[in-house]
Parts: C-alpha cells; sequence; structure tokens
C-alpha cells in the first residue's frame, strides 16, 4: 500500500509538472507568433512624407490613404475612373477616410522623352495654383486623353492645350512653370518615397502604411474598414 500511495503521488506530481510544462511550452509558442506577427506586420507599414501632397477629403479623416499612380498607366484609369468613386462616395465624401496621391513616373524611362515625367510634373503645376483642386482637375483631364502607353504622348504642348479644360488655371502661369520644370524636382522626390517604399506597379495603394494588395474597391474597402476599428 505504501509503494501504492508513494507511486499514485508520484504521478500526481509528474501530471503537475508536466501539465505546468505543457502550458509554459505553449504560452511561449504562442508568445513567439504573436511577436512574429507583430514584428511582420511593423515592417510591412511603411511611413511617408505627406507634407505638400494633394489629397481628397477631410484633413482630420482618420484614416489615410495613399496612392501611387502614372498618368500613363492604363490601370490607374481604370482605378480612378472605374473603382475609386465608389470609394470616394463610401469614404472620402463622408469623412472616414482622405487619399493622398503622389507621383510613381515609371511608364516613361525608357522612351526617347519621360512624359510620365511631364504628366506628372503638369499635375504639380495645376496644384500650385489652385491646390488641391487644381491637381485632381489636371489629373482627371490627363486621365481621360491617357494615350498608349508606350508612345509619348504627354509632351508639353499637349499638357499645356489640356490645362486650358481645368477650371481656375491660369495658362499663362501654367505653361511658364511646365517648360521651365519647375516641379521637376518635386516629382523626383515622389518617385524616391515610391522606390524607397518598395512600390513597383502602379496604382499602389496604402491604408494607414499598409499595401493593399489587390486594388479592387472592396479589398480597399475592407482595409479601411480594418483601420477604422
Amino acid at each position: 500500500m505504501t509503494r501504492l500511495n508513494g507511486s499514485s503521488s508520484n504521478n500526481r506530481v509528474f501530471l503537475i509538472v508536466g501539465t505546468l510544462v505543457a502550458l509554459l511550452l505553449i504560452g511561449v509558442t504562442v508568445w513567439a507568433v504573436q511577436r512574429n506577427q507583430t514584428t511582420a506586420t511593423q515592417a510591412s507599414t511603411k511611413t511617408f512624407d505627406l507634407s505638400g501632397q494633394p489629397f481628397l477629403g477631410k484633413a482630420d479623416a482618420p484614416v489615410t490613404l495613399v496612392a501611387f499612380e502614372d498618368f500613363k498607366c492604363p490601370n490607374c484609369k481604370n482605378f480612378e475612373e472605374n473603382i475609386f468613386p465608389a470609394i470616394q462616395s463610401k469614404y472620402i465624401d463622408t469623412g472616414k477616410a482622405k487619399m493622398y496621391k503622389i507621383n510613381f513616373p515609371f511608364l516613361g524611362d525608357r522612351l526617347p522623352t519621360n512624359d510620365s515625367v511631364l504628366a506628372a510634373q503638369a499635375a504639380e503645376c495645376a496644384y500650385d495654383q489652385t491646390g488641391n483642386a487644381g491637381y485632381e482637375g489636371m489629373s482627371t483631364i490627363m486621365f481621360r486623353a491617357q494615350g498608349d502607353e508606350t508612345q509619348v504622348w504627354a509632351t508639353k504642348d499637349k499638357l499645356e492645350d489640356l490645362s486650358g479644360s481645368v477650371d481656375g488655371l491660369d495658362t499663362a502661369k501654367f505653361k511658364t512653370c511646365l517648360d521651365s520644370d519647375a516641379t521637376k524636382a518635386r516629382v523626383e522626390a515622389d518617385k524616391q518615397q515610391a522606390t524607397n517604399a518598395g512600390v513597383n506597379a502602379t496604382p499602389s495603394v496604402f491604408v494607414n502604411g499598409v499595401l493593399v494588395t489587390n486594388f479592387s474597391a472592396d479589398e480597399i474597402s475592407k482595409a479601411i474598414d480594418a483601420a477604422s476599428k
């Protein structure tokens, strides 16, 4: 009996110790997984210099979207004309989110004239005159007039002609700005931001610094909803 009782007590001790060790291992594993997930999330969250960048929405909106675009990009045209309007009406116009636009002109890099850069400069020239409305107005006109991405179409002459359709722009001032490349350095800084963030395609949309891997209205909406919680 003594041996049996002693054996039973030992078994209980082993069981308790084993359970504690198992719980400890589980706790360590959960902590490690959560730490890795947190580290991965922090690593994938990008920060951008948004000072002086054109945007849509209210400045104090709680969720920040950042879109990198090239005016020669057909997917950007599709995004602006067929996807973004739903996002704008649901989140931007209601004050739930704001969207910054940052130039990522790369499609013209291998063309005789880099009209991706010229188009971005044109949008910035419009911004300098009338702020967010000017940038958005010039953007809309350029996407509407978009030509073949493999051909040079956004020449200075073409862009100066298009500027005449943007409300509130002084076309003479616009021409001076574009002809003098006054905004080129700013466009190059935008492109560097894209490069630093690892952007390799347009449009690329970030919600609170996290890239949305699919630029459909549904996926962007899900990302905004998640960021709002």
